[in-house]
């Protein structure tokens, strides 16, 4: 794992599909009008997929400058623009997206701010924010302003401290007045301390990210997914069904992961799930975008129509659109 908590990654290569799309694009681009019109029929036939987690990150550093924790060699791959994702989501019909603060920027959320505010309507966002931070509920309004809907948690061998944290115990009240989430990236040990976080704030809004990496070992450990589907219990609590190139075999068509998706579909419903790439991270090597989604839309038998509508769309836009 690396000391910034992101799940393995290797060079960035794009699917045949997503490079057609983008010529395509481009050509109707040079015509007055057309672009619109294109996008407009595009959307009008697509069916409206939401992937609820990805980063995006520009290869200037000097108009985006990086945290002082990271350097340019760090960026890999070199650039994830928001141009380059719609390459390959909008092939595969999703054409909304949660956007999560990138650790490269730590608390400059600029890029991301300037995304969501030239793309209206397609992006959400997560912010990071320092839970110590003195001026804490003045920086949770600020980011709430600029549109952000959740706040991102990363666990760094520190989770059993937020229980008793005040700054933890002020964020999350915070978040639950203004109706945004709690975002945990964390560890299958870590389950435990969200347990009592979501037990002590249940009014809050929590969604967990990538399974709490349950499974980035190599094995679906059985206990710590039970430990995880025991977050059901409280009813604000959602499980993003995510990166399924870092979990289990981290083989396309990622079929091991099934029985543990059928086991937080059991206990949390569809209605709490939502599917999520992790790009660019998703699209390295042999993984791509189209192998992610098709998992849940296609390769699983027991969920319904209905059970997709809510894992690919809805909950997500319940969270983070509404």
């Amino acid at each position: 794992m690396n000391s910034d908590n992101r799940l393995p990654m290797t060079r960035r290569t794009f699917t045949q599909a997503g490079i057609a799309a983008a010529a395509s694009f481009a050509t109707t681009a040079t015509l007055p009008g057309v672009e619109n019109l294109v996008v407009a029929q595009d959307k009008a036939k697509s069916p409206g997929w939401i992937d609820a987690h990805v980063h995006v990150w520009h290869p200037d550093t000097v108009k985006y400058p990086l945290s002082p924790d990271f350097k340019k060699m760090d960026m890999q791959p070199p650039s994830f623009t928001a141009d380059e994702l719609f390459k390959h989501a909008r092939p595969v019909g999703v054409d909304r997206i949660v956007l999560i603060q990138m650790s490269f920027y730590g608390h400059d959320h600029t890029y991301m701010h300037e995304m969501m505010k030239s793309h209206q309507g397609v992006f959400s966002g997560v912010a990071l924010i320092d839970h110590q931070a003195k001026d804490l509920s003045e920086k949770v309004d600020q980011l709430s302003k600029m549109g952000m809907r959740g706040f991102r948690l990363t666990s760094g061998g520190n989770t059993q401290t937020w229980i008793d944290d005040p700054g933890m115990a002020t964020l999350w009240r915070k978040a639950a007045e203004n109706g945004l989430a709690i975002c945990p990236l964390i560890n299958p040990a870590d389950i435990v301390h969200i347990d009592a976080l979501c037990q002590k704030f249940p009014e809050t809004t929590v969604v967990v990210d990538h399974f709490a990496r349950i499974g980035v070992s190599g094995t679906i450990e059985a206990d710590r997914l039970n430990n995880l589907c025991n977050l059901a219990k409280y009813s604000n609590t959602h499980v993003k069904t995510s990166a399924f190139y870092a979990l289990g075999k981290k083989r396309i068509p990622y079929d091991d992961l099934i029985p543990m998706i059928r086991k937080v579909v059991d206990s949390f419903g569809p209605e709490r799930l939502m599917w999520a790439t992790d790009c660019p991270f998703q699209v390295q090597g042999q993984h791509t975008y189209e192998a992610s989604i098709a998992l849940i839309r296609d390769r699983i038998d027991f969920l319904s129509e209905s059970d997709k509508q809510w894992m690919l769309k809805l909950t997500a836009e319940k969270i983070f659109f509404a």
